[in-house]
């Protein structure tokens, strides 16, 4: 159906509802089928009355089959006009996970993918934040007694020609004393806190793959915790849980041969620290120093061994359950193809205009 605007002359296709204004310029829609007048005053003509273009008066009776005034055939979808489409809110930002989602169907009890590692919650053992902390601060107290056995070196460099003050002597040399004792205090609790998350991580992994840990506990405390005993258990330990988990690539050699050479020098400055001359002194620091810079990176390389386990967290299963539409096709028959899908419109249908 088709209203003209008595002020614009714009023909409107408002289907099959009557309009009152034009949507263009507010004016006066006329009725369907009826025609703007022109004014009766040829001198003052007024444009709001003009006939729109195109427009004329029936000169004769209206053919056979011949539309009204104002009326045309147009091509709609049949019944009343579609409602109209929904707008669609803004998604926002696009959503991040600080680590892999949990949210998905699990599998019965006791069945896994093979690779995959069970929940450990039974077997206490240190949390992972924990673990990283406490290798934090061992390494900040490590790196604090190498800084403090350096300026020491430098006071006692500055020392062969200047007297040095008292007070300044006192306070670098307890300072040294001070952090080698906090640095030795961080070394053993790494120690532990490392060999009760070894026991935890060892029997879980080997309960997944159906059995238990070949190593008692005792062995692996005595193992991770008895000097030099330790340089030669404590890595073999850790390559066992890497071949039972099929990890490769954990840089444990690298860890192993820092650790002895650490030892080895740490060993060495214990040994000549009971000097009492001023050149004794001075290179029992800068072994000290050396020592302590070893154990840094024993440190930090045995930190990235932890890193590259929790990288797959043990209580995080890497098979996921998800739901499928199952239908009456077998199982084994291929999916279908393009050319083979259902047609968009039904057969006999005229698809809508």
């Amino acid at each position: 159906m088709i209203q003209v605007c008595a002020q614009c002359g714009t023909r409107w296709n408002v289907r099959d509802r009557q309009r009152v204004w034009c949507p263009r310029c507010r004016g006066t829609l006329l009725a369907p089928g009826v025609v703007p007048p022109v004014p009766p005053q040829p001198g003052n003509p007024d444009p709001r009355w003009r006939p729109p273009a195109g427009a004329s008066r029936p000169s004769g009776p209206r053919q056979p089959g011949a539309l009204p005034q104002g009326f045309k055939w147009i091509a709609v979808r049949p019944g009343a006009a579609p409602p109209p489409r929904r707008q669609r809110r803004p998604l926002g930002a696009t959503p991040r996970y600080a680590s892999v989602p949990r949210w998905s169907l699990y599998g019965p009890p006791g069945e896994h993918a093979p690779g995959d590692v069970v929940d450990t919650a039974a077997v206490r053992g240190p949390s992972t934040t924990m673990v990283r902390a406490t290798l934090v601060t061992t390494m900040a107290l490590l790196a604090f007694a190498a800084v403090m056995h350096i300026a020491r070196y430098a006071l006692l460099l500055i020392n062969r020609s200047v007297l040095l003050n008292p007070v300044l002597a006192a306070v670098v040399t307890w300072a040294g004393v001070v952090a080698s004792a906090l640095a030795l205090f961080g070394v053993i609790v790494t120690a532990v806190v490392l060999t009760n998350w070894l026991i935890a991580r060892r029997a879980g992994v080997f309960a997944h793959n159906g059995g238990t840990d070949p190593r008692s506990k005792w062995q692996l405390w005595a193992g991770c915790l008895v000097p030099l005993v330790n340089l030669f258990w404590a890595p073999v330990f850790l390559i066992e849980l890497a071949r039972a988990e099929g990890r490769t690539g954990l840089r444990i050699t690298a860890w192993w041969i820092t650790w002895v050479f650490s030892t080895v020098v740490s060993v060495m400055s214990i040994a000549t620290s009971f000097v009492s001359d001023a050149q004794g002194i001075a290179n029992n620091t800068v072994t000290t120093t050396i020592a302590y810079l070893l154990a840094l990176a024993a440190v930090v390389l045995v930190f990235q061994v932890f890193q590259g386990f929790e990288s797959r967290p043990v209580d995080r299963p890497v098979k996921r359950w998800v739901m499928v539409a199952t239908g009456p096709h077998d199982e084994q028959s291929p999916p279908p193809d393009a050319d083979s899908a259902p047609p968009v419109e039904n057969e006999d249908q005229n698809p809508a205009a």
